[in-house]
């Protein structure tokens, strides 16, 4: 049985998201003991050249006003390393993920702290993880040429150490979405609690 959980969730919409009603099953169906909760509808800061200055300075030389800049980005940090699964709603919007998602990539993307470079390349630091993405499109397939948002988040999060990621996919919404959400939910159950 799943500990903790991290759910993160990314449309901007509310009760008729795809997506959220996804995630929010596969949460359901994985029955973890505790539950993160991480909305992102309440976007997060970009990173600023205040932000970039905090994070490039060594952690021990860094002032207060450093740490305030650090803070959130700390704590979303905190969020993942704590958890053993991570549970990820999103949406595709215009090809890609959408900004709020982006920006929760940038804040906890922190060379030292999710991953490092070394002689042979960078390392990601948050390994052990599983990473459930549940991803919904209007028009676009995943996996098609004009996907450009599963990629990247395998990319990124793989970057940051987390490689065992995994789709549950309602694509294509724009023809007969019954159909895709019956083939999400067969999805789910497929999945390993």
């Amino acid at each position: 049985m799943t500990k903790t959980l991290l759910h993160i969730d990314a449309s901007a919409l509310a009760d008729r998201s795809v997506s959220r009603q996804i995630s929010a099953r596969i949460v359901e169906h994985l029955a973890p003991a505790e539950v993160i909760r991480r909305d992102l509808s309440d976007p997060l800061p970009i990173l600023t050249q205040d932000w970039i200055g905090a994070n490039f300075t060594p952690a021990d030389q860094r002032s207060d006003a450093h740490k305030a800049q650090l803070a959130l980005s700390d704590s979303l940090l905190d969020e993942v390393e704590r958890a053993e699964v991570i549970v990820i709603g999103t949406p595709m919007y215009n090809f890609a993920v959408p900004a709020n998602l982006k920006a929760w990539l940038d804040q906890i993307a922190r060379a030292g702290r999710s991953f490092r470079y070394t002689e042979s390349g960078p390392e990601g630091l948050l390994t052990g993880k599983r990473v459930i993405i549940a991803i919904a499109t209007g028009g676009t397939a995943i996996g098609s040429d004009h996907d450009f948002a599963s990629g990247y988040l395998r990319f990124m999060l793989g970057f940051l150490g987390l490689t065992d990621v995994s789709f549950v996919t309602a694509d294509q919404l724009g023809t007969p979405a019954e159909t895709k959400l019956e083939a999400a939910q067969a999805q789910i159950a497929r999945l390993a609690a």
